[in-house]
């Protein structure tokens, strides 16, 4: 028996409404080329972005890569695959706890 990790719907918009509160946080340059790279149209693209991305990622110990790449790897896959949607979720959740400043939310417990 497979598990998936397929968000509902309220999950699913509650995950496209943070990517694109941290998309209109990156500067204008780098931010029109995430929301185009977003485009629909742009599948074959995003994956193959999102898969460099994501090996960037975990050769993080060479100069020029950063463990900063696998998150913009599953979030680019989050797109097209189900799988890396469901990672997104979590680590939507997870960067959520810490600041919700960059969702425009407030901490729980009203603090």
């Amino acid at each position: 028996m497979a598990v998936t990790m397929k968000p509902d719907n309220e999950t699913e918009r509650l995950r496209k409404q943070r990517r694109d509160a941290l998309v209109a946080h990156l500067p204008a340059r780098v931010g029109r080329w995430v929301r185009w790279l977003l485009a629909a149209e742009r599948r074959t693209i995003r994956m193959v972005a999102g898969f460099l991305f994501l090996l960037g990622g975990f050769l993080s110990f060479l100069p020029l890569l950063g463990i900063w790449m696998l998150p913009l790897g599953v979030v680019l896959l989050a797109e097209d695959i189900p799988l890396f949607r469901g990672l997104s979720v979590y680590l939507f959740a997870w960067m959520a706890r810490r600041r919700p400043d960059l969702f425009g939310e407030q901490k729980e417990g009203g603090q």
